[in-house]
């Protein structure tokens, strides 16, 4: 018998794996991933960022873990060697109305606890980001970006070598409760567990259903398609470039992302995925879509946020209106800089009545813990998030 079944083996999956076995050496850690590799969805199909914390609200899990995480991360990726850079990151303010929600953001970083954020005036906003233009911004210094895949394989790496195993292709189909155990009825067989910390992203709703543990609320699934400036103009951005969020909408808008190798991302935007696990335009899962449509949550948020909705899908379908926006920040910009890069799908967790989870939620059900819903910064804060999980399971499962 195992001690821990983790299932998923994404960033948080094996942060958990490893601050388990870090913590108690000789205790009987497996993680179970569907994939033939780990970290196949979320956990790499992203831009890299390693954020800061500014943006969470002061006191939240996602506030703290974020923080906390984002120093591990630095510290484990500098010991692995697994490519990090530091490169910093303007918030530009491009419209007058968007000034007092800097000054707030400005407050947030402070009571975050985030190092070295300053407001710049137009002419340091150039010397920072030479063809970057706006009224005012927020130079956050500690953000930076990763290799979130080489991140992930580095974790795998650590939990093998102190006594945990990675089970490929071993998707989860059920689980069990016992009196003293969860039995796991997997693609490779039955593994049984003193206990079972689910990690499932994309998929954490029907995980959690399968033990009757999340019945008012869905995964809703939005894909995120990016932009790659071609090498030639690549060079107009240095670091990373940010919008000034508004807290009315639900999604971040456009941003310029450079990259540990060295290429400019742009966006990405938000839509509708038909597909939970569907990373092109027009991939349909019939399941996952009637899912989505059957659950009442989706057409109040769907009423709540149309509008936002069909300005995302407009920019992923006319080039041009993408431009536009991207033009707000970086003048220079022409038609032929942009060229279409990859795109990936969030895991957004939503509420029976339309409302839009936005902190981290953990359901702690006995020998199961449920990862319910982990945002981004999850992959900044997997080190701290996984050190969080590891410490209620080993409370939960009396391992401790």
């Amino acid at each position: 018998m195992e001690d821990v079944a983790v299932v998923g083996a994404g960033l948080v999956g094996l942060a958990t794996g490893y601050a388990l076995v870090r913590a108690h050496p000789g205790l009987r850690v497996v993680v179970l991933e569907k994939e033939g590799d780990v970290a196949r969805h979320q956990s790499s199909r992203n831009s890299g960022v390693v954020h800061s914390g500014i943006y969470y609200r002061p006191g939240s899990l996602r506030a703290r873990l974020c923080v906390e995480g984002r120093r591990a991360l630095e510290r484990f990726a500098q010991d692995r060697g697994v490519p990090y850079r530091r490169t910093g990151k303007l918030v530009v303010a491009v419209r007058p109305e968007e000034l007092p929600r800097l000054r707030r953001l400005a407050e947030r970083a402070a009571a975050n606890g985030v190092e070295g954020v300053r407001e710049v005036g137009p002419e340091e906003i150039q010397e920072l980001e030479p063809h970057v233009r706006g009224l005012r911004a927020l130079h956050v210094p500690v953000t930076g970006v990763v290799d979130f895949g080489a991140m992930a394989r580095a974790l795998a790496d650590e939990l093998g070598a102190r006594g945990g195993r990675v089970l490929l292709r071993c998707g989860v189909r059920g689980l069990e409760r016992r009196s003293r155990s969860v039995v796991l009825t997997t693609e490779g067989g039955e593994v049984e567990a003193r206990g079972v910390v689910s990690c499932a992203g994309l998929q954490a709703d029907r995980l959690a259903r399968l033990t009757g543990d999340a019945p008012e609320v869905r995964v809703v699934p939005f894909r995120g398609s990016f932009w790659v400036l071609r090498p030639e103009a690549a060079r107009l951005v240095r670091g990373l470039v940010y919008p000034v969020p508004d807290p009315a909408l639900p999604f971040l808008g456009v941003h310029f992302t450079r990259r540990v190798d060295g290429q400019v991302w742009v966006g990405p935007n938000a839509v509708l995925a038909l597909a939970r696990e569907g990373y092109r335009r027009g991939e349909v899962d019939l399941r996952d879509l009637l899912e989505v449509l059957r659950f009442p949550g989706f057409w109040r948020l769907a009423l709540r946020y149309g509008r936002t909705g069909l300005g995302e899908l407009l920019r992923e379908r006319f080039p041009r209106a993408f431009l536009r926006e991207c033009r707000r920040y970086v003048p220079d910009l022409g038609p032929e800089d942009l060229r279409p890069g990859p795109s990936g799908v969030r895991a957004q967790l939503v509420a029976a009545d339309g409302s839009l989870v936005d902190d981290f939620v953990v359901a702690r059900r006995g020998r199961i813990l449920h990862v319910l819903n982990a945002p981004s910064p999850a992959a900044t804060a997997c080190l701290a998030i996984g050190e969080t999980l590891s410490r209620w399971a080993l409370e939960d499962f009396g391992l401790a």
